[in-house]
């Protein structure tokens, strides 16, 4: 009788520890130790021989041989010169020298101010390039100069002489701008730097904006006694932009050039890029309601301007991808004018050459051109939507060949010269790896396998991320991901959290590792079924699928989401339909909110984290780009405005928003609340001192977030 009750105690201690070493993973694993978090290669530079590139390591730069992998020396290493963290690096062009960037503040997405030291390699010598931070270093293309912005002007240091001169003087905060662009065009056209070299390093063209006439929006920062304002310029739609110009600065002469590009005022300039080999300068144009794009051809002897390039659309036009060749003949530019996203190649003069791609498919980057060859590189969603290959079109002979033909997410990077490219390879339930091919797509070597980690998720037992098509007519069908519990009983009924973001272009569906993915993996282990749907107006399946929500933002989308919601247990009988969730954060937070008022039927609860609740409160570029103006387009506006629709909520709601968000300003939030309050709608609410848009401020912050909104989840599952 004792051996049997030890058998029976051995048994059920051998079943508790086998199931604890196998437990999938924890919110601490993800937020707080990052267990499964990927090795990256990041911060490497090509270099100019085409063989070689650096690499910085911890707080050292070295330099490797591509093929090899060898490590050949090591070009700086920061604690000879005393040096704190190593942020980030620029080599010069003729690679003699390297600017340093450390103690770097983040301002806004992509902004930053840095401490920045200038190290000459031939003497050995570290120099501070200024006691402030500051903002954009650059090289000039003959070594001589580094260019950088501070408090809103362009300065040049002279490297021999070591002579500082202002390119600008009228810089002043909130006011003007010159060389770096103001908050909307950063958030919304993805850029940091809005000045340029000439190849020749005699011209640096520049934006500067006027934003005296732009409405002020104040965050209050709570730290000491009282709280601390800040108040920046953000132009929410309908109302006043920054008046932008175009300048051209002669280093010769020292004067400065006013472009002007037609007559009209309300427009935007984008990007700027100078030729190759010549003084001219292409700068693109949008007008306001961002549906005609020009590229002109500005030159910077004469001061003569031409429209090289245009294109008009029913709908709207985004930025889309370019490369000039670097004999300065061609440029190949994207364009979805045919219903999809293809290359198109015309010369610089602006002569259309051909149509490079064609099918119904998306190219979503051009990688490289080799002249010699005659070859362009691009990358497509060619064998599916959900996935990114690279290919190489032979433009002489008009032949195309995939180069990673394994499906899944592939992110390419060419060397100088175009003789070999390192490609990062991952899918959705595979963390990156990074391997170096020649042009023709052989595999050299694999420079980063991340194996480890695949180890870690083996042991730990992850549930697969699955794939399906919601079909929603004979002509519409919709990707999706699901992920299931890992004891999965196909008997059992199952609570479903849908995970949504659904935003115009964007994509949550795509065969690519994501690390915020892994938060499934701890849902799934509670027996959470998560689940994620591409809406109408998400990116990947050409113009037609992508602007149909144009002038109505929102509805499609959230139509969608809760048709899928609906129908689901009809392709997944094990779905309880009586407990469905929602969750987004942004554009889904937006957009979960819109599904619990205009499903209310259909979801029990939504979880929305700094949402959009009116789209009269966010700004010009992103609003006006795909809802048209508020005053031209009032219903589209207000009829898929959460807080238009508050009433018509039944389900729970979880509002979180960070109360520094300088791009969905806390105002969405405190607004919406007003109005649930008004009709008496009963919810729970968080808000996260000093945090920006993706609330990370302050320690544990990520985790306690998660926790709140898994909790929340949990609650309301069972």
């Amino acid at each position: 009788m004792i051996k049997n009750n030890f058998l029976i105690y051995f048994i059920v201690y051998f079943f508790i520890i086998n199931s604890l070493n196998s437990q999938s993973i924890s919110l601490e694993d993800i937020f707080v130790t990052y267990k499964f978090y990927p090795a990256v290669l990041k911060d490497f530079y090509h270099l100019k021989d085409g063989e070689t590139y650096a690499l910085l390591e911890g707080n050292e730069i070295n330099i490797y041989d591509y093929k090899k992998g060898k490590k050949i020396k090591t070009l700086f290493n920061a604690s000879d010169f005393n040096l704190g963290k190593i942020d980030e690096f620029i080599i010069s062009p003729d690679e003699s020298k390297i600017l340093i960037l450390t103690n770097t503040e983040k301002i806004y997405r992509y902004s930053k101010k840095s401490i920045c030291y200038l190290f000459d390699l031939k003497e050995n010598k570290l120099t501070k390039v200024r006691n402030e931070h500051i903002q954009e270093p650059s090289f000039s293309p003959n070594s001589s100069f580094i260019s950088y912005v501070y408090e809103n002007n362009i300065y040049v240091y002279n490297i021999k002489n070591k002579e500082e001169y202002t390119v600008t003087l009228d810089g002043k905060k909130n006011y003007i701008i010159n060389g770096i662009p103001d908050w909307v065009y950063e958030e919304e056209f993805s850029f940091s730097k809005a000045y340029e070299w000439s190849y020749d390093s005699r011209y640096i063209a520049y934006l500067c904006f006027n934003e005296e006439n732009v409405k002020e929006f104040t965050i209050q920062y709570y730290k000491d006694l009282y709280p601390e304002e800040y108040k920046y310029k953000y132009p929410k739609a309908g109302e006043k932009n920054s008046i932008v110009t175009l300048k051209i600065y002669d280093l010769f002469t020292k004067k400065t050039l006013n472009i002007k590009l037609d007559n009209d005022e309300d427009y935007y300039i984008p990007r700027i890029y100078w030729a190759n080999k010549s003084n001219i300068l292409y700068a693109f144009k949008l007008n306001r309601l961002q549906n005609e794009l020009k590229i002109f051809a500005i030159n910077a002897e004469n001061e003569n301007v031409q429209i090289i390039y245009y294109e008009k659309s029913n709908t709207y036009i985004e930025l889309p991808e370019i490369l000039f060749s670097k004999d300065d003949k061609y440029l190949f530019i994207t364009s979805d004018k045919d219903g999809y996203n293809h290359i198109y190649m015309y010369e610089t003069n602006g002569n259309f050459v051909k149509q490079i791609t064609k099918g119904e498919y998306d190219v979503t980057k051009i990688n490289s051109f080799d002249e010699e060859e005659q070859k362009i590189f691009y990358t497509s969603t060619e064998l599916g939507s959900i996935y990114r290959n690279l290919f190489v079109y032979d433009i002489k002979y008009e032949k195309k060949l995939c180069l990673t033909p394994e499906k899944g997410y592939n992110n390419s990077s060419f060397t100088i010269g175009n003789k070999y490219f390192i490609n990062e390879f991952s899918k959705i339930n595979k963390p990156p790896v990074y391997t170096l091919y020649d042009k023709n797509g052989k595999k050299i070597r694999d420079i980063l396998s991340n194996v480890d980690l695949e180890i870690k998720i083996k042991e730990s037992e992850f549930s697969d991320i699955e794939f399906f098509l919601f079909k929603i007519n004979d002509t519409l069908d919709l990707n999706g991901l699901i992920v299931k519990p890992r004891n999965f009983d196909i008997n059992k009924k199952y609570p479903v959290l849908f995970y949504v973001y659904g935003g115009p272009g964007h994509q949550e569906v795509l065969d690519q590792w994501d690390y915020f993915k892994l938060w499934f993996q701890y849902l799934v282990s509670k027996d959470i079924v998560v689940v994620s749907i591409d809406n109408r107006g998400t990116g990947g399946k050409g113009s037609y699928f992508k602007k149909c929500t144009y002038r109505q933002l929102g509805n499609l989308e959230s139509e969608d989401q809760i048709y899928v919601a609906k129908n689901l247990i009809n392709i997944f009988p094990f779905i309880d339909t009586s407990k469905i969730g929602i969750y987004g954060w942004s554009f889904g937070g937006y957009l979960s909110l819109l599904c619990l008022a205009k499903g209310a039927t259909t979801f029990k609860y939504a979880i929305a984290v700094a949402p959009v609740t009116n789209w009269r409160f966010y700004d010009t570029i992103y609003t006006e780009r795909y809802n048209d103006l508020p005053q031209n387009n009032p219903s589209g506006y207000d009829n898929n405005s959460p807080i238009n629709l508050v009433k018509k909520i039944k389900g729970k709601l979880l509002l979180i928003h960070g109360t520094a968000d300088d791009n969905v300003h806390f105002q969405n939030s405190l607004e919406f609340i007003k109005k649930l309050v008004e009709h008496n709608k009963y919810f729970t609410c968080m808000f996260y001192p000093n945090s920006n848009h993706g609330i990370y401020t302050g320690k544990n912050t990520r985790f306690h977030l998660f926790n709140l909104i898994s909790n929340f989840i949990f609650d309301n599952s069972f």
